[in-house]
């Protein structure tokens, strides 16, 4: 029975997580191409070269980025649901990003917030990025089971 338990949980929350994606302008990573940003580049996608995964849509700079991408979604897809990372983990709360502040750690995509004064990736590395993941991870975790205050800042 704690098996099934078990699968019904994972279940539930893998539908939620697919659900929780910052879609700003219809695309996540607000329509830039998530397999550039492995390149160090923060590229604006291209409506020729899109797809969907999990409900949402993606564009891409280039065919070849589209077909990377089709080839290994979850390696590309950013964390936290494209929110911004640094919110996530100080406050557990959804919030926009600037699609041109990123950082890839550990192979995985964070994104972030950074507008006039406001420079989330900085407060970010300034605070430890380790620490930071270890933070968002719980409370991403905590919000799409429901135990954390929901705000949306789309």
């Amino acid at each position: 029975m704690k098996k099934i338990s078990f699968i019904v949980a994972l279940l539930f929350s893998v539908t939620l997580s697919a659900q929780d994606i910052h879609t700003k302008n219809g695309y996540a990573a607000e329509g830039y191409d998530v397999v550039a940003y492995f390149s160090n580049q923060a590229l604006e996608g291209d409506k020729i070269n899109t797809t969907t995964h999990g409900g949402v849509k993606y564009k891409f700079a280039t065919d070849k980025n589209l077909k990377t991408f089709m080839a290994n979604p979850e390696k590309y897809t950013p964390q936290y649901g494209g929110y911004c990372a640094y919110q996530i983990a100080n406050k557990g709360k959804r919030v926009q990003i600037d699609p041109e502040s990123y950082q890839i750690m550990d192979g995985k995509l964070y994104l972030f917030y950074d507008f006039l004064f406001i420079d989330t990736l900085k407060k970010w590395n300034k605070e430890g990025p380790e620490i930071m993941q270890e933070k968002a991870d719980k409370n991403w975790e905590e919000m799409q089971m429901g135990h954390l205050e929901m705000d949306n800042y789309k």
